[in-house]
């Protein structure tokens, strides 16, 4: 059979099937998810059947494809994209921000920020600045990039304590983030990281998880931190599946109390309006 790339149902056959394999499914396997025949699945997965509308969005739902590609999907077949795409500063996002600007305010004197899907800050309540004295002025030009500014050799990664495990923190979170979907900007960010200096720890699962504490040296002292991490995921809304919040708790007294020290410090020098 002569297969068509420049085909509509090839095209769309293609990233299904990539998709299947990134996942490590069987065409067996999936069709029996998606409640398909083996034989209907081939003939889409090769371009001999269109299907639709229905099919596609149930076979993007098996194999958990993000709602950004469920669109590309979707027009590639000729139908219209049916979850939204709006941008952050959108009116219907009114609710979220709003709740995520108290969550900013309050966390206050520590940091908080929210980043998008490819680790830029998205909002920021600008905690700790001396987090950031000393980084190369490209690394703070928006968009500011989290993984470069932890990371790379002119941002934080010479005051890092345990550098390599942190690189692997990083290196880890982002290779599940890219496996699961597989965004190239992702991919390029994630090769880019790879390239600098700085060691790496051996990657487990551990060393990926949500727990790890970042200790690093600044100008007030060796402060020490533990993150969190809110996901706004949408079953209808690309935008919010793709954005996160992530605050950091002081991990020790000292932290909280230089932190709030170093606060009140710069309140009580800041010019009067």
């Amino acid at each position: 059979m002569h297969n068509d790339t420049g085909n509509p149902a090839f095209q769309l056959g293609e990233r299904l099937r990539g998709w299947r394999e990134r996942r490590g499914l069987s065409q067996m396997a999936l069709a029996l998810q998606a409640e398909v025949s083996t034989r209907h699945l081939s003939f889409v997965e090769t371009g001999r059947a269109q299907p639709g509308r229905e099919l596609i969005l149930r076979l993007a739902e098996e194999l958990e494809i993000p709602l950004r590609e469920r669109n590309v999907l979707l027009a590639t077949a000729g139908f219209a994209p049916v979850f939204e795409q709006r941008p952050f500063d959108d009116p219907y996002f009114d609710p979220v921000r709003a709740i995520i600007g108290i969550t900013l305010e309050r966390h206050r004197p520590f940091p908080a920020f929210v980043i998008d899907r490819h680790w830029n800050v998205v909002r920021t309540n600008g905690g700790v600045p001396e987090l950031y004295e000393g980084i190369d002025a490209s690394l703070l030009e928006a968009p500011t990039n989290v993984v470069r500014l932890m990371l790379h050799p002119l941002g934080m990664a010479p005051r890092v304590q345990r550098l390599a495990a942190w690189r692997s923190h990083f290196i880890v979170q982002m290779r599940r983030q890219f496996d699961l979907t597989a965004d190239p900007g992702l991919g390029s960010l994630l090769k880019e990281a790879l390239a600098w200096p700085g060691g790496m720890a051996p990657i487990d699962e551990s060393t990926g998880g949500p727990a790890m504490t970042l200790d690093i040296d600044t100008r007030i002292g060796r402060l020490s931190f533990i993150s969190a991490i809110t996901v706004f995921g949408s079953p209808v809304d690309v935008t919010l599946q793709e954005i996160a919040l992530e605050v950091m708790h002081p991990a020790n007294a000292f932290t909280d109390a230089t932190v709030r020290a170093a606060a009140a410090a710069r309140a009580e020098v800041r010019p009067a309006r």
